[in-house]
């Protein structure tokens, strides 16, 4: 089915909610619900990054069970497959009944039909909302959230949405359909950042300021502000992470295999898979994934302004 845009209105109400996994997204997401006066529990598996989350107002657990003792919602906010089986398995017979457990971990295809099995084997409601976002639209609660499951359950839990994002777009009813349309948006991420950094890399290359092709898309019909900000960053060699390298990495990896078990040329990713490996290797692992843009240098080094 066509996937439709819809966001609640009035009806704000105090949601119990449990974010497990609290990394940069994760503490976003946490805080934003925070914000919007919902009674928040955390956990983390290392307790340290959890913990500056109660100065905010959160509760902050000793463990996933515990974690989840009270919620209406439990919010899955992991790194991969592993981790949020894990969870589940620690967790899933500590929650109330009646809870909605909300699988937003960027797991794949794969992943994700595991995470079913794994809910319908503990009887667990499980829905998706992946995240179209990174670091600071978390914290703001300008997330675009991309949400799969029965309608009345995603009608339930709608104010929770509401606080972390500026709008919901139902992709389906079944969960993973959430993921499909979560793995072709990052697929879109990967190339445009990587093409930024490549073309900035060319005008330099060719003795012009680089700067100056962020210019030349400014205002025209093949602008992006994504660009601008991913491209600035690289300008600035500067890459305090919003999405890590690593992390897009491992996503590239969960597409390139969806893509090639759905039949879908694999060309242009196993390319985007190889420069980001490159800028990785290079050590920017950890660093925004605008870093992607030194792998194209002749150095891999920051790429400086032409003069002239």
């Amino acid at each position: 089915m066509p996937a439709a845009p819809c966001r609640a209105a009035g009806r704000r109400h105090k949601v119990r909610v449990t974010v497990l996994g609290t990394g940069a997204m994760g503490a976003g997401v946490a805080q934003s619900l925070l914000r919007e006066g919902h009674d928040v529990t955390v956990w983390n598996r290392s307790r340290d990054r959890a913990l500056p989350l109660a100065e905010h107002g959160a509760t902050v657990a000793d463990d996933p069970g515990a974690a989840v003792a009270d919620a209406e919602v439990v919010l899955l906010t992991l790194f991969d497959t592993d981790a949020v089986v894990d969870v589940l398995e620690q967790a899933a017979g500590e929650a109330p009944e009646d809870a909605v457990w909300v699988q937003s971990s960027t797991v794949g295809v794969a992943g994700t039909e595991t995470v079913v099995q794994i809910a319908a084997k503990y009887g667990i409601t499980l829905v998706e909302a992946m995240m179209l976002g990174t670091k600071a639209p978390a914290e703001q609660g300008k997330l675009t959230m991309l949400a799969a499951g029965p309608a009345e359950t995603l009608d339930r839990i709608d104010p929770v949405f509401d606080a972390i994002g500026v709008k919901t777009v139902r992709a389906g009813d079944q969960v993973g359909q959430a993921t499909a349309l979560k793995l072709a948006a990052n697929a879109w991420i990967a190339s445009i950042t990587a093409a930024t950094g490549q073309s900035l890399a060319i005008a330099q290359a060719l003795g012009i300021d680089p700067a100056l092709f962020l210019e030349a898309l400014d205002g025209s019909a093949s602008d992006s502000a994504y660009a601008h900000t991913k491209g600035e960053s690289l300008l600035k060699g500067e890459f305090p992470a919003q999405f890590a390298l690593d992390g897009l990495r491992k996503d590239i990896g969960l597409i390139t295999d969806a893509a090639r078990s759905a039949g879908v040329s694999t060309t242009l990713l196993d390319a985007l898979g190889r420069v980001y490996a490159d800028a990785s290797a290079a050590g920017h692992g950890g660093d925004d994934i605008a870093a992607v843009g030194t792998a194209f240098q002749a150095d891999h080094g920051q790429p400086d302004r032409a003069q002239g």
